[in-house]
């Protein structure tokens, strides 16, 4: 049960990266802002440092 949530968690990370890269690629190309897909990255690595730092507690406990 706990691998399904681990997988799902860094499923959503890896998403979040790309569609963050990707708005960025097409918001500098159209000469537009770039905040929203800068918001997504900073959010993805939020995400993965929280993620690992479960992952090491969980680890320690364990």
């Amino acid at each position: 049960m706990l691998i399904g949530f681990l997988i799902l968690y860094c499923f959503a990370a890896i998403v979040l990266f790309v569609v963050g890269i990707i708005m960025m690629i097409v918001a500098s190309s159209n000469n537009t802002p770039v905040k929203p897909g800068l918001r997504l990255l900073i959010i993805s690595v939020i995400m993965v440092v929280i993620g690992f730092g479960a992952c090491a507690v969980l680890l320690a406990n364990g």
